[in-house]
């Protein structure tokens, strides 16, 4: 790389998408963990790039991962963060072509031959999709190296510029595809960042991959904000019987089905926008508490939820989950009343109380904390994901608690992603002005037609540099049991408040075998829409 002859912004996106996903970096192994060291030193390798200053952050003390950051400086302080993802999902689903998972070229020949006699409609449409030469393949091509590389592409062309106003600040991160551990600590550095460096950070631009099965204009959009998720959980504790008697107990996993089945595709945790319909919620997990087989019934249960949002903060989406619980478990009841008739049973319910994780914790007494947080610790030590830790976890809170089931406790199970959007400030009034803009002159300027939408379709590292609602990670962070151990974010919220975009490539099929990249957009298009707008936008502003 070193002796990189490329000198347009297409030739420098191609040859950086390409060198990037050569090197592999699947998240959670030791190809992710070496990966920024590597990426770092090819960026310093690169001749273009001798000026800029270029280093890695680790993620946390004895965690190999690194964040990548480069600084490209021009005049004054304003500054545009350039941001993504390097890490990416398995190649083990590529099979026998597995070794070509990261040889995108190679990887596309034998895709297009083995596709050859597959009759899907998916393999119809990569096999016409490879014919017109105008698609890779590739892990991490789409998802989302060819997006750095662009970022890439512009911090080049900036480099050499003479006397480009404000400066760019790339900062490339791992873990985004699991618990985007890299985006949170690229976060906490930006204050001791910018004032190192005496810099004002005035936007973001996220550099993540869209797909589109049609005929890309969904795809070539601009992104004004993204999704939040969350994940509601519910742990049941039930009244465990003999199977042979079980009108004696109140099963706790068929407690935690019927709620299931009412918070399925809800539309009261349905969240829509003013432009776009919501995603529905979905059970992720259910399972008993049961190590092994008995003729006892599940004395525990616990499930948990995708629930999507774009406006709704987290204290109404909680206070939501719980009525859906109470209205699920309440009815239930109702039909083993009928079914149960005239048998007698002193065990069973008539209504089941329920707790939100904050109050069984407020239950507790001091030397039951002790304990729980003896257990939080040793459960964050291990290698359960992080909604099973907050399962276990609750599960012994619970026992500790010395309170009578049945009984329903709400909570979340993992990180937040909050939903970003551009505020009324002035530098995210600035940045919707320009790109608005560029998107109504698209296609006379790159001779494609780009457009503004208001929300990335998918859960990204937005949410942790965009602007949002900090307070609403109070509720999230009181009522998620691994939160200091396992989710351990800042005390100061861990969130940038920064007017952030989404610009990225677009194609077909990430995070599966058909993963491929629209390469005419993603060399051409894409890095003269980053340029174009960091310059627009650097320009516009009053300390450039």
């Amino acid at each position: 790389m070193g002796d990189e002859t490329t000198s347009t912004l297409f030739g420098r996106a191609g040859h950086w998408a390409i060198a990037l996903t050569q090197r592999k970096s699947v998240t959670g192994t030791d190809d992710e963990a070496s990966f920024g060291v590597w990426f770092a030193d090819a960026l310093r390798a690169a001749t273009v790039f001798r000026g800029a200053k270029i280093w890695t952050i680790e993620v946390e003390p004895g965690d190999d991962r690194h964040c990548v950051a480069m600084l490209v400086r021009g005049a004054g302080r304003g500054t545009i963060l350039l941001t993504g993802h390097y890490d990416t999902v398995s190649t083990r689903d590529y099979g026998e072509l597995e070794d070509l998972a990261t040889e995108p070229e190679q990887l596309t020949r034998a895709l297009a031959k083995s596709l050859s006699k597959v009759e899907t409609s998916a393999a119809r449409l990569a096999r016409t999709d490879f014919a017109s030469g105008e698609f890779l393949a590739g892990r991490g091509l789409l998802d989302m190296k060819a997006g750095l590389a662009a970022g890439l592409a512009v911090c080049a062309e900036f480099a050499e510029s003479a006397g480009p106003l404000g400066n760019l600040l790339f900062v490339a991160v791992p873990d985004e595809e699991n618990n985007s551990a890299g985006a949170r600590k690229a976060v906490q550095m930006l204050p001791a960042i910018e004032r190192d460096h005496d810099l004002k950070i005035v936007a973001a631009i996220n550099l993540d991959a869209i797909a589109d099965d049609g005929d890309g204009s969904k795809g070539r959009v601009i992104a004004m904000g993204t999704v939040g998720k969350l994940l509601p959980t519910v742990f049941v504790a039930g009244v465990p019987a003999h199977s042979g008697f079980p009108l004696n107990g109140l099963n706790a996993a068929t407690v935690a089905a019927a709620i299931a089945a009412r918070v399925e595709w809800s539309p009261d945790l349905t969240d829509d926008s003013q432009s776009q319909s919501g995603t529905p919620p979905s059970l992720l997990s259910i399972r008993d508490g049961k190590v092994g087989y008995d003729v006892t019934t599940p004395a525990t249960a616990f499930a948990t939820f995708n629930v999507l949002s774009y406006r709704r903060a987290p204290s109404d989406v909680l206070d939501r989950f719980d009525r859906l619980c109470l209205d699920a478990a309440s009815d239930y009841l109702d039909q083993l009343d009928q079914r149960r008739g005239s048998r007698h049973s002193e065990h069973t319910a008539h209504k089941i109380p329920l707790y939100r994780y904050e109050a069984l914790m407020q239950s507790l007494e001091a030397e039951a904390v002790l304990n729980l947080d003896a257990v939080s610790r040793s459960v964050a030590g291990g290698d359960l994901p992080l909604p099973e830790q907050c399962r276990v976890v609750t599960e012994e809170a619970w026992r500790l608690s010395r309170l009578p089931g049945p009984a329903i406790i709400t909570g979340f199970g993992s990180i937040p992603y909050l939903a970003t959007n551009l505020s009324d400030g002035p530098n995210a009034a600035r940045l919707k002005a320009i790109v608005s803009s560029l998107a109504a002159e698209s296609n006379a300027r790159y001779s494609s037609v780009v457009s503004c939408t208001e929300y990335f379709a998918g859960i990204s590292d937005m949410s942790f540099f965009g602007e949002v609602a900090a307070s609403g990670l109070d509720i999230v962070g009181n009522n998620t049991p691994m939160w200091k151990d396992g989710v351990r974010w800042p005390e100061a919220h861990g969130l940038a408040n920064i007017a952030t975009i989404n610009i990225g490539p677009w194609g077909r099929d990430y995070h599966t075998p058909l993963e491929r990249l629209h390469t005419g957009y993603a060399f051409n298009v894409l890095p003269q829409l980053v340029a174009d707008t960091c310059r627009a936008l650097l320009g516009s502003i009053d300390d450039p």
